[in-house]
């Protein structure tokens, strides 16, 4: 900027020539400097109060703006969020065959420690020993003094634990909001449900993931979030589940068996409408695995899939059927009963040395259950195609079912299958399988003749599986299945107007190191009903059962298997909707064997 001089010469001298004061000059430019200044001072306050009121007026809209969206918005909850909300933990709900829930999530806490913020240790560590009593407080006292910054101390915490630690008013510690699995009906269908546990876990989330049965199994589904929350949807059906639990727990306890199992399957689709395995648990606080000792005396041994037993003489059938089938014999085709049996070294029995022979029917040798009849059926179907018929009824591979434990439960064979194997296996001794798979086969049996595969997956239609049996075949092995019911070993299994078929089997429990027991038994019932025009397959089994209100103890299948089947069918085929058929009197004579 120039600077104008307030004296110049040239003014001073022309003001002396004309007589003025060369101090005005002075005075008037100094007056017009100011005047300057004070015009440029303006204008650049007239600028900053510009600016200012176009940021205020910036500023201003934008908090009108985000407090009309705020107005026009849903409101809602605030949510958490944190580098580990990452955490995949949104899980589907699992459903019976009706949407009633089996499994759901609830929203939880954690709780955590971070002892550099917490004022005052000792008691903080003696009051979460209060409300937990499963901690310790010097083990606790003894973390928080440590060089940690971060303990966990409880990964789920309910409301009113949640209150109680929040009334401590100790500010280190902390909650992380949380999703846990729920199952609402408790021990029910525990061993088909499985469990949770917590997979990877953060402050703010915690993955959930399946532990066992079909949450293990259906881990992937169960966790995918292209599901939109699908809910896996079981073939069970709660109410008859429940009931069933309750009749397989009263027959244990009255029939003073180690453990039961039970499953109710459709004959034609393989859905499993039930299926149960005592003793259980309770999948919210699933207990801890057994790591030494019979695993089968863990309450999380499912019996119904996992336990491979000999079933005794409910594979009689199946060498009646192949006989059927290959045309060796009709059903009134007289077999040698002679009992005892020579057979090399061996002698073949009857059941409490019963002699029922020398000639019996092959529906009679069913009926009175005839180990010898059996057996002499089975060395003429021979070694080669009694193996091929119970491959094609799957006793040869797990079951399909969709459970985790499912493909470890591979029936027990023979190694080398001689004609004493092919003798003992027909009448249900040297081969062990599940409960499951006798169900199956038993489908297989009776609906037909075409192959069933279990399923705990509600199907909306039915493939049919492969022929294994002529209709023919079928018809007359219910009919020799509906009169073991009738006037053979199973008679307390009648239920009026529902026709039940089935068959007794009592066997020897092994010892772990080779031989029997001479007073514990495994005894089934595997029945099918109603029997003309068969909609379901029941089979029950009891560990190590004892019926003592006799002058002496009874355990074949006849007095402990059957009585709790028969109460079964009794009570849920209203449930399943079958409407009971009145049928004519008949005498019915009561044998047990």
């Amino acid at each position: 900027m120039t600077r104008v001089p307030l004296r110049p010469l040239a003014r001073i001298l022309e003001a002396r020539r004309k007589g003025e004061n060369p101090d005005a000059i002075e005075r008037e430019n100094i007056r017009l400097r100011h005047e300057q200044m004070r015009d440029k001072a303006r204008q650049r306050a007239e600028g900053r109060l510009l600016v200012l009121g176009l940021f205020f007026f910036c500023a201003f809209s934008v908090v009108g703006a985000r407090m009309g969206l705020m107005a026009a918005s849903v409101p809602e909850e605030p949510r958490a969020s944190a580098s580990t909300s990452e955490i995949v933990n949104q899980r589907a709900d699992i459903v019976d065959r009706n949407g009633r829930i089996l499994a759901t999530n609830l929203q939880t806490h954690s709780l955590y420690a971070q002892p550099p913020m917490m004022v005052d240790k000792a008691r903080a560590a003696s009051e979460l020993a209060r409300i937990f009593p499963d901690l310790d407080a010097e083990e606790l006292f003894k973390q928080f003094t440590g060089k940690r910054k971060f303990i966990w101390i409880k990964k789920v915490l309910s409301p009113e634990q949640q209150q109680q630690v929040h009334d401590i008013g100790e500010p280190g510690l902390l909650f992380g909001p949380r999703e846990m699995r729920l199952y609402p009906n408790g021990s029910l269908a525990a061993h088909i449900l499985g469990g949770y546990k917590f997979g990877v876990e953060g402050v703010y989330a915690a993955e959930v993931i399946g532990t066992a049965g079909v949450e293990k199994a259906f881990d992937e589904f169960l966790r995918d979030p292209a599901n939109n929350g699908r809910p896996l949807e079981l073939s069970l059906d709660l109410t008859i589940q429940s009931a069933i639990e309750d009749i397989l727990y009263g027959g244990m306890k009255l029939l003073n068996a180690k453990g039961a199992a039970a499953v109710l399957m459709d004959a034609y689709t393989g859905e499993i409408i039930s299926m149960a395995s005592l003793p259980d648990f309770d999948p919210n606080n699933r207990p801890v695995p057994l790591l030494e000792g019979d695993p089968s005396d863990s309450p999380l041994f499912n019996r119904a899939v996992q336990g491979l037993y000999e079933l005794g003489s409910t594979f009689k059938i199946f060498a009646a059927a192949q006989a059927l089938e290959i045309g060796l014999a009709n059903p009134s085709t007289l077999v040698d009963a002679d009992a005892p049996m020579r057979w090399g070294k061996y002698t073949i029995k009857e059941f409490e040395g019963h002699n029922y022979g020398p000639l019996l029917s092959l529906t009679d040798v069913i009926v009175k259950s005839s180990n010898v009849g059996t057996a002499h059926v089975a060395l003429q179907i021979g070694e080669k195609r009694q193996q091929e018929f119970l491959k094609a009824l799957g006793f040869f591979e797990p079951t399909e079912v969709e459970l985790f434990e499912a493909p470890y439960a591979k029936p027990l064979t023979p190694k080398n299958w001689s004609e004493i194997n092919t003798i003992t296996i027909s009448y249900g001794h040297g081969l062990s399988a599940s409960p499951l798979h006798l169900a199956a086969a038993y489908a297989t049996i009776t609906n037909g003749g075409t192959k069933v595969t279990p399923s705990l997956i509600k199907q909306a239609y039915r493939i049919p599986g492969k022929r294994v049996i002529s209709e023919e075949t079928s018809a007359a092995s219910r009919a020799m299945l509906r009169a073991v019911v009738t006037r053979g070993t199973a008679s307390f299994a009648e239920v009026p107007g529902y026709g039940v078929a089935g068959k007794t089997g009592t066997a020897d429990k092994p010892k772990p190191k080779g031989g029997y027991y001479d007073d514990k038994v495994i005894t089934t019932f595997a029945s099918v009903f109603p029997a003309d025009d068969p909609k379901y397959v029941l089979v029950v089994t009891l560990d190590e059962p004892v019926e003592t209100s006799g002058s002496k103890p009874r355990r074949s299948a006849g007095w402990t298997a059957v009585p709790v089947a028969t109460e079964v069918i009794r009570r849920v085929a209203p449930l399943l909707g079958l409407r009971p058929v009145i049928e004519p009197d008949s005498a019915i004579g009561v044998t047990k064997g």
